[in-house]
């Protein structure tokens, strides 16, 4: 059977040991934050981000991966031994890492690389490398993993709330005004993930009532949930303990949300992603 390489970007939020123990390779994506470049780091590097985006009015600009990045990680994998690459990416109407990946892919013709557009981002993405590993060491083929991944991604969910709307305002998805005016009537967004787009879903007063809305969305047949959060492991503890109770069944795990996604919501945002 041909050997499988799984590759992803660093938006899965997957941990270093996991990557390294399972040889899935990250390709970052960047970020410019004043006068500082930087690529995203794993989780467990995030803080010294986030601290500087809660103690500076900058917002920080985030970028694809140049296609040259890809089409290293690419090489490399052939010149380890792998006969295929499978590339699983953030979503394509999110970022340009898809359009990167498919033009390396397209710089390396004769080459077997099946690139997926998860549509996702975060948890979500992460559990889609994790169910691709396994199908390559069950000895899948690729073409079997590709379907299996796309039927998948068709039936995930994300919702994300915020402590406050000053990082949507700086990001651009609010205006400031709306922004002050839904912080003084402590207005919580939920922002959905669909059809690999974040939308504005409903607007609620207080951060219980948006993560009560947000549990009231998950199905009683769940079977993965990450609680996703920006330094906010209090919340996040509460939110899986509550989860526990609910959907004693699920495999439910915290995970962080690093630059790249978690700046737009900001110290304190949290949600889940599951499936």
């Amino acid at each position: 059977m041909p050997k499988i390489k799984v590759i992803t970007d660093s938006t899965g939020y997957i941990t270093r040991e996991y990557a390294e123990k399972e040889n899935v390779t990250i390709v970052s994506l960047n970020y410019v934050f004043g006068e500082e470049t930087g690529k995203e780091p794993f989780p467990g590097e995030f803080d010294e981000f986030y601290n500087k985006l809660s103690t500076t009015k900058l917002f920080p600009s985030t970028s694809q991966p140049a296609a040259g990045e890809f089409l290293d990680a690419f090489n490399k994998a052939f010149e380890e031994g792998y006969d295929e690459i499978i590339a699983i990416v953030l979503s394509s109407k999110l970022s340009g890492t898809y359009n990167s990946a498919v033009l390396a892919k397209n710089m390396l013709e004769n080459k077997m690389i099946t690139i997926v557009d998860s549509q996702m981002a975060a948890s979500n993405l992460r559990f889609l490398v994790e169910d691709a590993v396994k199908m390559a060491k069950e000895e899948k083929t690729s073409r079997e993993i590709e379907n299996h991944l796309n039927y998948k991604k068709m039936n995930m969910h994300v919702y994300l709330t915020t402590e406050t709307l000053e990082y949507l305002s700086r990001g651009g998805r609010l205006s400031a005004v709306q922004a002050t005016v839904g912080n003084l009537l402590n207005i919580k967004p939920i922002i959905e993930l669909n059809n690999g787009e974040l939308k504005l879903l409903e607007k609620l007063r207080g951060k219980n009532k948006a993560l009560s809305a947000i549990i009231d969305k998950v199905p009683s047949n769940v079977e993965k949930i990450g609680v996703c959060h920006v330094l906010d492991v209090e919340d996040a503890r509460k939110l899986k303990s509550k989860l526990e109770e609910m959907f004693p069944n699920a495999i439910i795990t915290i995970d962080e949300l690093g630059p790249v996604v978690g700046a737009h919501l900001g110290p304190k945002g949290i949600g889940v992603c599951f499936y």
